[in-house]
């Protein structure tokens, strides 16, 4: 399947898909540009640009290129075989710590536990809690073609790691997570909110990365402002995991302990 054309530059930018605000071009990549690159990995230019806006107001930066690819043009061109490529530790070292993590906080929770994955690929993350002893542990991935179909119920702890970025449509994929949790319940995610010398570095930025199939790329008011829309709360436990929630339950209590540490830490470093 040949790489499809990429929308052109608009005469008009389009309108935040947080806020609705008005948006600028920010810049222009190819395609091909990685998440590796940062490690001297380059792939040799797909000749398609990629542009890339931000909102004046939340300050949210995205593309719209991928905003018309159907599922199978993301599994051809993004999450194919070469994919490892560019996230070498998408197979097998993130789903591991990721599950290590998560058991050290509830492994006692394990037979009780309902916990669901989204946008979790290639069931990694779970088949390894599964392998903990965690009861309930089961992958939800529209774009993963096993696992494409959303499992039944409502879910205790929905984690979603290294996914927003990913979204073509953030308010729809957040809405989508909600509708899968339980409440109360917690989702625990993680994405890379843009730093401080954005404006010095630009789309130039290691994590912006279209071959990784980065098209959203998050300010903490975006973030913010995203989940406010379903009546959650976001807080950050390190600097690129966070988790939300309406209402924390008890047995989820120790996260905001986490939350209150890591936020003194933040502040006492301002």
């Amino acid at each position: 399947m040949p790489l499809p054309t990429t929308r052109p530059l608009a005469s008009t930018p389009p309108s935040c898909k947080i806020c609705g605000g008005t948006t600028a071009l920010y810049g222009t990549v190819d395609f091909n540009k990685s998440c590796e690159e940062q490690r001297g990995m380059r792939l040799p230019p797909a000749g398609v640009p990629v542009h890339y806006y931000r909102c004046a107001a939340c300050e949210f930066m995205f593309t719209d290129a991928l905003d018309d690819w159907s599922a199978e043009e993301f599994r051809a061109h993004i999450y194919n075989d070469d994919y490892h490529a560019v996230d070498p530790d998408y197979r097998s070292h993130r789903p591991g710590e990721n599950a290590r993590m998560v058991a050290n906080y509830w492994v006692e929770l394990k037979r009780e536990l309902r916990v669901l994955d989204f946008g979790g690929g290639n069931d990694a993350f779970c088949a390894a809690l599964r392998g903990k002893g965690f009861a309930t542990a089961v992958t939800y991935d529209p774009l993963a073609a096993d696992y494409a179909r959303r499992p039944e119920g409502k879910f205790d702890l929905v984690t979603c790691f290294e996914t927003l970025e990913h979204l073509p449509d953030p308010a729809a994929g957040i809405a989508t997570i909600v509708e899968c949790a339980a409440d109360p319940g917690l989702i625990l995610y993680s994405t890379l909110l843009q730093p401080y010398d954005l404006a010095t570095c630009g789309v130039a930025w290691w994590y912006v990365a279209p071959r990784n199939g980065h098209v959203s790329i998050f300010s903490q008011q975006a973030l913010t402002a995203a989940w406010e829309k379903h009546g959650y709360k976001t807080v950050p436990v390190q600097p690129n995991m966070h988790f939300a929630f309406r209402k924390l339950p008890p047995y989820l209590a120790q996260l905001q302990t986490l939350a209150d540490n890591y936020g003194r830490k933040e502040a006492a470093a301002a």
